[in-house]
């Protein structure tokens, strides 16, 4: 492969990305930066087309380029584009306008804008829980022998569930559960909740055990469930109209956040394309999806990506999805240490 061979790749794709349409010699000739005649290019498309990144869809057409030649292209040709200051200004507007205050509301908003910007389906993650710490356990009563806890995270992150026990609870039962895991749970990560750490609460429990160790397992329950990310999607109905793609794919695909969520933890630094022809579980044919990551502190804690057609314009749509998630990650980061300066101060 030489730089013309590489040259003539990138203004095939570039063209194709552009119209749509299988792209021929003589349009890549005419271009003022290829400076070699027709016959010429059609026979370094035609080594381009065995080397397999190019194919030819009919006979008498152009080309197009194939999975392979577009991972060729981004990999080592393709130029990202700069932002200029008008686009970040646009940028931060978009971002700003939903008035976001806490984490998820970033994210949110993040992937509202770039479904806005790219006309495609937005997917993100949240900030990952199993990085924060239990701030508070309550129990409130609700009926007869119902009960419903509630579990909060420094990350913000609340879960709540119903608890029905074969017992009414005093009010010392209730302030003892209370006091007990004020005790061994406030501080202590999600992630250090474990089956071990469980049986040894149950135990602690003492003569409590059989009237309360139903709400400590229910404590586990919601620790275990915050452990799974949230799925945020934005502009679905931006794929489900593009003719390129096959609308039943968009819709199973979409309603299987494991599969979504899996796709996302692929990026854990810088960005990250994949296509559907590389991933058995990226049901979308003819579908890519760029995935970045946003870091918390040092941490990479959450992940944006944008799904649309193969035919996308990667050069520049990456710059955004790298503005958003850096964005994010300053936004974030800047958070948390003024929540740690507060309680520094506070101590």
């Amino acid at each position: 492969m030489n730089d013309r061979k590489l040259k003539i790749l990138a203004a095939v794709i570039d063209e194709y990305i552009m119209t749509g349409e299988p792209v021929g010699s003589k349009t890549i000739a005419s271009l003022p930066d290829i400076n070699v005649s027709a016959a010429t290019v059609r026979n370094d498309m035609a080594a381009l087309e065995q080397l397999g990144y190019l194919e030819q869809p009919h006979t008498s057409a152009g080309r197009v380029p194939t999975f392979s030649g577009y991972r060729l292209y981004i990999d080592k040709i393709m130029s990202h584009n700069k932002l200029s200051d008008e686009e970040i200004k646009r940028l931060d507007e978009m971002l700003d306008k939903e008035g976001a205050v806490t984490e998820d509301l970033v994210i949110q908003s993040a992937a509202t804008a770039l479904a806005e910007l790219t006309q495609c389906a937005v997917v993100a993650s949240d900030s990952s829980p199993k990085f924060s710490v239990i701030s508070k356990v309550e129990v409130i009563p609700t009926g007869k022998r119902l009960y419903v806890i509630l579990l909060i995270t420094s990350n913000g992150s609340i879960k709540n569930k119903a608890c029905r026990l074969e017992f009414d609870l005093t009010s010392e039962q209730l302030e003892f559960f209370t006091n007990f895991v004020t005790e061994s749970l406030q501080g202590i990560s999600i992630s250090e909740l474990s089956d071990e750490m469980l049986s040894k609460l149950t135990e602690a429990l003492g003569t409590y055990m059989l009237t309360l160790s139903p709400l400590v397992h229910g404590v586990y329950e919601l620790s275990q469930d915050l452990l799974h990310k949230e799925i945020t999607i934005k502009g679905e109905r931006n794929l489900l109209s593009c003719s390129e793609l096959d609308k039943m794919e968009i819709v199973k695909f979409m309603d299987s956040s494991s599969e979504l969520e899996e796709l996302l933890n692929e990026s854990f630094s810088g960005i990250n394309v994949i296509f559907s022809e590389e991933k058995d579980s990226f049901v979308i044919g003819n579908s890519s999806m760029i995935v970045s990551s946003y870091q918390k502190g040092n941490k990479t804690v959450g992940s944006l990506g944008i799904i649309g057609p193969v035919r996308l314009d990667y050069a520049k749509i990456i710059p955004y999805i790298e503005y958003f998630t850096n964005k994010i990650s300053n936004m974030i980061s800047y958070d948390e240490e003024n929540t740690d300066g507060k309680e520094d101060d506070n101590e």
